[in-house]
């Protein structure tokens, strides 16, 4: 039987202090190969909160997780209604410099892979290449009783034209794309079945509570082997599916750095954190290795 997932985690007295030393960021992306592994931290700048910095999401929201999704009509009724308004704001979200500035590095030849834990798209919208995406993307919809998948734009114009009127004001919209509604908001939201069979439609999105694809997961591990060290971008990684990585960088003796401006769970396999804002950490790097962004991603 599934655990209910760890959404919180509390930092240890004794991990190392952060800094705003960037030089051994810059040292390690200047040798190249390195590998970078995003959490909802390098979206914030887009207007994306995360889970559990100040302001996070997590202090007013819990997460749909995937044995509640599966467990009735209701759950669903209200995930579907939440989320059919969040896919909204995704929508109008734009790269920021920090999801700018990992494209740029790509595209410069210092970074072997990009894994993210994001559901958001934002950085192939920056125009980062064969990125990972851990827990899955918004823009798709999976049928849970015959696999088939489809554009979650369609769905969105179906939802809208069965839930005509629908427009009720979000208190928040959260990293995976949920607003927060009240259960009067939500009211009597019609959810779609799936057009080639009638089954229960769902994101194709990892939820809370359920496992990563074990072929995602062996990719994930065979990037970080190839990797010469390991940089982790606004990620708390209080969630084992992003943290396994960073343990086996570690125990491989592959350098771990995280930029991230609180203490994370991986801070004691990491050479260093640096405690400052993603972007304009990154940008200063970019700087010191004479990367120029694309601002067109911007736009």
């Amino acid at each position: 039987m599934r655990m209910r997932p760890t959404l919180s985690w509390t930092p240890d007295e004794d991990l190392p202090p952060g800094t705003t030393d960037l030089q051994p960021v810059a040292d390690a992306l200047g040798a190249g190969g390195v590998l970078v592994l995003s959490g909802a931290g390098i979206s914030t700048e887009s207007g994306i909160p995360d889970y559990r910095g100040e302001g996070g999401s997590l202090s007013r929201h819990t997460p749909m997780t995937y044995q509640d999704f599966v467990a009735g009509a209701h759950a669903r009724r209200r995930y579907w209604a939440r989320s059919h308004l969040g896919w909204r704001t995704f929508g109008r979200a734009r790269p920021n410099a920090g999801h700018r500035t990992v494209a740029a590095l790509g595209r410069h030849g210092l970074l072997s892979g990009v894994i993210t834990q994001n559901v958001d798209g934002l950085h192939q919208a920056a125009g980062s290449e064969g990125v990972v995406e851990l827990h899955g993307s918004l823009d798709r919809v999976r049928c849970l009783a015959c696999g088939a998948f489809s554009p979650r734009r369609e769905l969105a114009e179906r939802l809208e034209e069965a839930n005509a009127g629908f427009e009720p004001v979000a208190a928040g919209i959260n990293p995976d794309g949920d607003a927060d509604l009240t259960d009067e908001q939500v009211g009597d939201f019609r959810v779609l079945p799936c057009l080639d069979c009638g089954g229960v439609l769902k994101p194709d999105v990892v939820f809370f509570g359920e496992a990563v694809p074990p072929a995602r997961v062996e990719h994930c591990r065979e990037l970080v082997r190839a990797a010469t060290s390991l940089l982790v971008l606004g990620s708390s990684l209080t969630v084992m599916s992003g943290l396994r990585f960073v343990r086996q960088a570690a125990q491989a003796g592959t350098p771990v750095l995280i930029v991230n401006r609180d203490p994370t769970r991986g801070d004691r396999h990491a050479r260093t954190r640096v405690a400052l804002p993603l972007g304009a950490a990154l940008t200063a790097v970019a700087a010191r290795l004479d990367v120029p962004l694309d601002d067109r991603a911007a736009t």
